[in-house]
């Protein structure tokens, strides 16, 4: 693997060529989304649940809250960069860090009391039953 060396965007502005200005230039865009933690989610339904998978790698589920209020589920956390090593220097860090609020809003036929979550392997999986009430049913047409 080659490193390269770290250039501050703001500094050094003379000793860069044309081409990494323009790579820089065209390329914040991009990177500036990769500044904020957003974790990954996977929503999927049964006949009897709703399940939500967020992935937070590298967290503790003490880091990690979930609330249910009115029908709007939210998760949140922070995902912290711990760079307190005093023998290594990091030349590029790709992995998101920060705080992050997910929020996501919940159909009505939901029963709001069966909400769980747990949490192993850095996914969390919150599960939301339905409301067997509020179940649609099938009809056969005679």
């Amino acid at each position: 693997m080659t490193l390269t060396k770290y250039r501050h965007p703001d500094i050094d502005v003379l000793g860069r060529t044309f081409s990494d200005v323009m790579d820089e230039f065209f390329n914040n865009g991009v990177s500036s989304r990769r500044d904020a933690f957003v974790p990954g989610t996977d929503i999927s339904e049964t006949d009897k649940h709703y399940q939500i998978d967020v992935h937070l790698p590298g967290l503790k589920k003490e880091d990690i809250d979930v609330n249910v209020e009115d029908r709007r589920l939210t998760i949140s956390g922070e995902r912290k960069f711990n760079n307190e090593t005093k023998d290594r220097t990091f030349h590029k860090v790709e992995t998101g860090y920060g705080a992050f609020t997910r929020s996501f809003h919940l159909p009505e036929n939901i029963d709001r009391e069966s909400v769980n979550a747990t949490y192993k392997d850095g996914i969390l999986s919150v599960t939301v039953d339905k409301s067997e009430e509020k179940i649609r049913k099938q009809i056969a047409v005679k």
